[in-house]
């Protein structure tokens, strides 16, 4: 039976997510520091073009005059066009806002990590904390561990800060034990995601949703944006038969989708009968780009250290399951890949003459770690990601389409990882394609996926 609340919509019919209500919120005095990304771009841009221009001579006085007056009428109406622009708040920042009844006097246990911050960068366990009608009682930590800078499996522990326990879902078990949940009234779950099937944080959600479903308690996802859009949907659904922690349901592998409708699709298509509510982003649209939002970057996870990483990360990630380097144990990882053995020049000429749109390449070379998983304190032959437009980038089909041409090149040196491929891909066929020389084919039937799944989540999209 899928599960119900009552807490934020008493006639609802049965099965069918809470999910509370988006407010846009003007900024106030403070709208153009905390204003969108690229309200504050423009203002700069606009200012520095204007009042950057020189001043040759003093004849010139009356003409620059004009241009200065020019420059204060454009100052000027960047910031009005800033001062009316949506504030984006995370989740957590409405939460504490106005608290849902069914917290109020609970005993709540939070899913999060370093990522679950608001826009002044508070934590979202100090901010549970300060909630006076709940009692924040136990800690819940994904891969990488509760501050996000853990390589291996983490162990439960205790938090140095707050005395809480903190259970690892990530350790010996990672779903939520019956023990775990042991005096708890209410599940939380605030965590950054990346829009993209292989990240474990996906995995770590709908198991939390399974977990709190068999206990009878409620579960809360604190949403947030999708830093690289909600609009661009990559790659293949996943097939039930390769289900794993990379790809725990059958969803897309860039789905452009949040975890909140993530959530809501998980629950009425799995039928996992979880008593879900989902508390939205306010101010934010499908179109926008994380340095959009004016929200601060934190490194959800060790290995995504910037915006452009989480940009190729939907294709980068792939090279995850070969013997050439994804990048980690260097200063960009999943921004360059390479190996000792890769002919470097031949697959950048090969790569850019495909003039595939959004990205170039470069020939580099690269020391990583001593600590690196692949080539550990070895220079590595490399090739470099370089966006020149975001947009129009698909950087899964670039990235297969990269693997396929080192597979071709070095017959000899080129290996996969085990069945890796398969539970990325979620697919035999992506193996099975790139062995034949038939990817372009795969990629094309792809695009029918990506149809098929666009209309498949429309029905649980919280955000236009």
């Amino acid at each position: 039976m899928i599960g119900s609340d009552t807490s934020t919509a008493a006639q609802r019919p049965s099965g069918e997510t809470a999910t509370l209500p988006t407010r846009l919120t003007e900024n106030a005095s403070s709208g153009v520091q905390r204003g969108t990304g690229a309200c504050t771009l423009a203002v700069r841009r606009r200012t520095k073009k204007a009042v950057g221009m020189r001043l040759q001579s003093r004849p010139q006085r009356v003409a620059c005059h004009g241009i200065m007056s020019r420059s204060v009428a454009l100052f000027v109406a960047a910031i009005s066009a800033c001062a009316s622009a949506p504030v984006v708040r995370p989740g957590i920042e409405v939460f504490v806002d106005r608290p849902p009844a069914l917290v109020r006097g609970k005993r709540v246990g939070l899913i999060t990590n370093q990522s679950g911050i608001d826009r002044r960068r508070r934590s979202t366990i100090d901010l549970l904390r300060g909630v006076p009608d709940l009692r924040l009682v136990a800690l819940y930590s994904p891969e990488h561990g509760i501050r996000g800078v853990a390589e291996t499996r983490v162990a439960s522990t205790v938090d140095e800060t707050t005395g809480l326990p903190v259970h690892s879902l990530y350790g010996d078990t990672e779903k939520p034990t019956p023990q775990m949940l042991e005096g708890i009234d209410v599940l939380v779950y605030d965590i950054q995601d990346l829009g993209v099937r292989q990240y474990t944080f996906e995995s770590t959600l709908a198991l939390a949703m399974q977990a709190a479903a068999e206990k009878g308690i409620p579960i809360v996802v604190l949403d947030r944006p999708n830093p690289v859009t909600g609009t661009i949907l990559e790659g293949n659904i996943l097939e039930p038969a390769y289900q794993s922690f990379v790809g725990i349901y059958p969803v897309l592998s860039r789905h452009g989708m949040t975890l909140g409708e993530l959530a809501k699709m998980y629950n009425a298509e799995q039928r996992i009968g979880a008593d879900l509510t989902v508390v939205p982003v306010e101010g934010w649209r499908r179109d926008m780009w994380w340095d959009e939002t004016g929200l601060p970057w934190v490194n959800p996870s060790p290995n995504i250290r910037r915006l452009e990483a989480a940009i190729h990360y939907p294709g980068t990630v792939f090279f995850e399951a070969t013997n050439v380097s994804e990048g980690r144990g260097t200063d960009l990882p999943f921004e360059q890949i390479g190996a000792p053995w890769l002919r470097n020049t031949e697959v950048v000429a090969t790569m850019n003459a495909m003039n595939l749109p959004g990205i170039r390449f470069e020939a580099v070379e690269f020391p990583t770690a001593e600590t690196a998983r692949k080539y550990p304190g070895q220079v590595l032959k490399g090739v470099r990601f370089t966006l020149t437009d975001r947009a129009s980038y698909r950087p899964l089909a670039t990235s297969l389409l990269m693997i396929d041409v080192i597979r071709r090149l070095h017959p000899d040196q080129f290996q996969w990882a085990g069945a890796t491929v398969e539970r990325h891909g979620g697919s035999a066929r992506l193996r099975q394609a790139i062995e034949a020389g038939t990817l372009p084919e795969l990629l094309r039937e792809w695009e029918r996926d990506q149809a098929t799944f666009r209309t498949k989540r429309a029905p649980y999209l919280i955000y236009r």
